[in-house]
């Protein structure tokens, strides 16, 4: 499947995978005038990527945290998984929350979150008064771990 890309910016880096197994493709930051930004303890900032995307109808594009960034420096997507709808055209954009208790610098060009391309069902939710019995029923968190 080839999705159409778009640099908005000339700082902008295209997504890359950095393996042939790899879900998810790299999202870096593309700051306007290569100006840092630091994300102050327990802060967030908005990160733009620079690029567009035209995902296809049925799919949809979720940016997520890349692994070494959140375990190492505390740093994930403030909102865990972004959604990328298929007929959004804007800049993608990545909130990043800083967990840790020291300041955070994001330079022009770093790696910051990851992309993955999923298919989407387009299911439709129907009313009803009841719904099928299951062996697990209302057992909520921790229910089936017992």
């Amino acid at each position: 499947m080839n999705i159409p890309i778009k640099k908005l910016r000339e700082s902008a880096t295209l997504p890359k995978r950095q393996s042939s197994g790899a879900a998810g493709f790299d999202l870096y930051a593309a700051l306007p005038k290569n100006e840092p930004v630091v994300i102050a303890p327990g802060m967030a900032e908005f990160i733009p990527h620079g690029i567009a995307l035209a995902i296809p109808e049925g799919f949809a594009g979720f940016t997520y945290a890349r692994s070494g960034l959140a375990a190492k420096s505390g740093v994930a997507p403030s909102n865990c998984v972004g959604v990328i709808d298929s007929d959004y055209r804007g800049e993608l954009i990545t909130s990043l929350y800083n967990r840790s208790d020291a300041p955070f610098t994001v330079h022009c060009g770093d790696r910051i979150a990851q992309l993955v391309i999923t298919p989407i069902v387009a299911a439709e939710l129907t009313p009803a008064d009841e719904l099928p019995e299951t062996a697990r029923g209302t057992g909520g968190y921790g229910s089936t771990g017992k």
